[in-house]
């Protein structure tokens, strides 16, 4: 039971790895949901064995033992392993549980006081001009979508690129993407392997943007040129938007810049990538499913509703 458990833990190490490579091997659009699900996957069978973990340990306690109502003895690994990743288990799930409700309450502000800023912008269909000295652009989700620009970034751009800007925006909003860039800020608090998998989530959706983009004003290397621009006008400024909106400074630029000036992505082993990624996420589910299972099996016997 305590080997199962520790697979869901082991597994997100090796999703940074596999999360770079996807990106460079499939599609964005393709990258982006395969990375997404693996890493929210992972963190909840990581949560799930951290909690099994915590539980297998109170119940060694005769006091949470009589609240179980178990007549035996839980049947575990000895106590010198059960006891410490239980503790360890119940600081992580504290660390975490803090951590997640720090960030969403941090973001949580940011987006409202984004809101109420682009609300006190008279709009033009999606678009909100807000007049400010820092160079900013961003796609602002709700009802409805919005596409937020200040004054300065404005003043950046030629007519063309702020064109190539907007559109790359539009495709942020079109395609959803704070979704992914939240399950991904989820998925950091609960495993710290998938931290680098957050940056990594960010890129992939910029990436499909800037693809977006390119395709709406028919010239890839326009697109680059209006988000370099973009990413020199906003470099050093500081921005207070929420870490699940997207914008189209965010990222390693130049990686960004490099792809849209090469040629489209054509997948070289993108089934190999998909299939490892698929076989890390199955693994996990499997293992925490049956060490789940193995542990109420235990508790039903140490209850004396099952033979041994």
């Amino acid at each position: 039971m305590t080997a199962l458990l520790l697979l869901p833990l082991l597994l997100p190490f090796a999703l940074p790895a596999l999360a770079r490579r996807a990106l460079g091997r499939l599609a964005p659009v393709a990258a982006l949901w395969a990375v997404t699900v693996c890493a929210v996957v992972l963190a909840g069978c990581s949560l799930a064995a951290l909690g099994s973990f915590m539980l297998i340990g109170l119940l060694k306690v005769p006091l949470f033992a009589a609240v179980g109502e178990l007549i035996h003895p839980l049947r575990t690994a000895s106590d010198l392993v059960v006891l410490p990743a239980a503790a360890t288990s119940v600081g992580a799930l504290a660390v975490c549980g803090w951590t997640l409700v720090r960030s969403v309450l941090r973001q949580t502000r940011a987006f409202r006081a984004a809101q109420a800023e682009a609300g006190r912008r008279p709009a033009a269909g999606d678009l909100c001009v807000v007049d400010s000295p820092r160079p900013d652009a961003y796609a602002l989700p709700g009802r409805p979508h919005r596409i937020v620009v200040t004054t300065a970034m404005l003043r950046s751009l030629d007519g063309s690129e702020r064109e190539a800007l907007f559109a790359h925006e539009r495709a942020h909003n079109d395609g959803r993407h704070h979704y992914f860039l939240a399950a991904a800020e989820l998925a950091a608090h609960c495993h710290p392997a998938l931290r680098p998998v957050r940056d990594t989530i960010r890129l992939a959706a910029e990436r499909v943007a800037d693809e977006a983009a390119a395709a709406s004003v028919g010239d890839r290397r326009l697109t680059a040129r209006a988000i370099a621009r973009a990413a020199l006008a906003g470099q050093g400024a500081h921005t207070e938007r929420p870490g699940f909106v997207p914008a189209a400074t965010a990222g390693p630029v130049p990686q960004r810049v490099q792809a849209l000036l090469a040629a489209p992505l054509v997948p070289r082993a993108g089934r190999a990538i998909a299939a490892l990624l698929l076989a890390c996420t199955a693994l996990s589910c499997a293992a925490s499913v049956a060490g789940l299972a193995d542990f109420h099996h235990r508790v039903e016997i140490a209850q004396g509703d099952e033979a041994p």
